[in-house]
């Protein structure tokens, strides 16, 4: 089994916490990781992503250029740049919020997440990531839920445990949003 994500959107909207709480939940669960960011020229507001690999094996380099099995894009320039990265077979993960424009590939699973309001239901818009992530868990389960909740309190450090009970909630409402 081997996981190669890439997440991306605007600086800002958490795309590289979505990559680092996957990595280091797949550490906590003895698998082989690699977490690979990048930035724009703006740093918030400008582009970000970042590549995730998750592997029951050794990862021999941390670039993903073609061969992407998922991409969770959360606004439009985004899914422009990364749609044509998946394998066929992949997933490809839409905030729909964001993004009017429907996939342009029928070889890959898409699914369309109102992340932006589902977050804003659970409390904060800012929780979009954590809706995405946990619509991906649901669809691919390459690490539990219980994983990215104990990398929570390690990315994020005890002064911010009292943001898990919503983080929890934004999580369950994505896997949600992908079981209907």
């Amino acid at each position: 089994m081997t996981e190669q994500i890439i997440c991306s959107g605007f600086g800002g909207q958490g795309v590289m916490s979505l990559g680092q709480l996957l990595a280091y939940a797949g550490m906590l669960e003895n698998k082989e990781v690699s977490w690979l960011p990048s930035y724009g020229p703006e740093m918030r507001g400008g582009t970000a992503n970042c590549s995730v690999i998750v592997s029951e094996s050794l990862i021999g380099s941390p670039v993903i250029t073609n061969d992407a099995t998922c991409a969770i894009v959360m606004n439009k320039p985004s899914l422009i740049k990364f749609e044509k990265n998946i394998l066929p077979g992949g997933k490809l993960l839409i905030n729909s919020s964001l993004i009017e424009d429907k996939a342009t590939r029928d070889d890959v699973e898409v699914y369309y997440v109102d992340a932006n309001a589902i977050a804003a239901e659970c409390g904060t818009d800012k929780a979009a990531n954590m809706v995405m992530l946990g619509a991906y868990l649901e669809l691919t389960g390459v690490v539990s839920v219980d994983s990215v909740k104990q990398a929570f309190l390690k990315v994020f450090g005890e002064r911010k445990a009292h943001l898990l009970p919503l983080n929890e909630l934004a999580l369950a409402k994505g896997a949600e949003a992908v079981r209907k």
